[in-house]
């Protein structure tokens, strides 16, 4: 997560919203790409106060994820379920907020893996991952299976991307509702032949001396 700020300055933070808002709004109605310049605009700022607020329109809703993650992960702070239970309010949760936010939570294509940004700390990754990783090692134990670390929550980000929930709920036609319970269901398989294979992987390196 990001080094705790000093608080900001009064127009400084309603800039900051504003840039956040407009970058939204933008990208849930823009046919093309959108620029920075488009988002100044858009919060009626200048594109220099833009850029020392954000370097960029993805950094700008990098921060809008990481908020909505925190939003999961304050919920999952509310639950007293444990285990498959409490993962699958999570994913549930997960889902109604991606509905909620709009297609500005789907975010650009990255050159580099799920499992790269989160281990290098990329900070709308790990709310998630502080949000899930207790429910994903509980689950497993709670089906038997080993617990395969954060292998589990690249499992959970392929299944639950913006891009294929969306996809679920305006191509296949599922409500929100159903689109968590089949991915969520989805999950338990993979979380189970991942760990499976994960092992024989695990012990045939064993047997020929390479190192995990």
């Amino acid at each position: 997560m990001p080094a705790a700020k000093k608080p900001m300055r009064s127009d400084t933070e309603r800039n900051r919203r504003n840039l956040i808002a407009a970058a939204v709004r933008l990208s849930e109605h823009a046919e093309g790409s959108v620029n920075m310049t488009d988002v100044a605009k858009a919060a009626e700022v200048s594109p220099a106060t833009a850029y020392r607020q954000f370097g960029s329109v993805e950094e700008i809703l990098a921060e809008y994820r990481f908020e909505v993650g925190c939003r999961m992960r304050d919920y999952g702070r509310t639950l007293e379920e444990t285990g498959l239970e409490r993962l699958k309010l999570l994913c549930q949760c997960w889902v109604d907020l991606v509905v909620e936010h709009g297609e500005a939570m789907v975010s650009s294509r990255s050159r580099r893996g799920y499992l790269d940004r989160l281990r290098q700390q990329t900070y709308y990754l790990t709310v998630q991952a502080e949000a899930l990783e207790g429910a994903l090692s509980d689950a497993a134990a709670e089906l038997g299976i080993p617990d395969v670390g954060d292998e589990a929550l690249f499992l959970w980000n392929l299944l639950f991307d913006p891009r294929e929930i969306f996809d679920l709920i305006e191509t296949v036609g599922l409500s929100a509702e159903h689109t968590a319970r089949q991915l969520y269901a989805a999950l338990r398989g993979a979380l189970a032949g991942w760990s499976s294979e994960r092992g024989t992987i695990d012990l045939e390196r064993s047997w020929t001396g390479v190192r995990v």
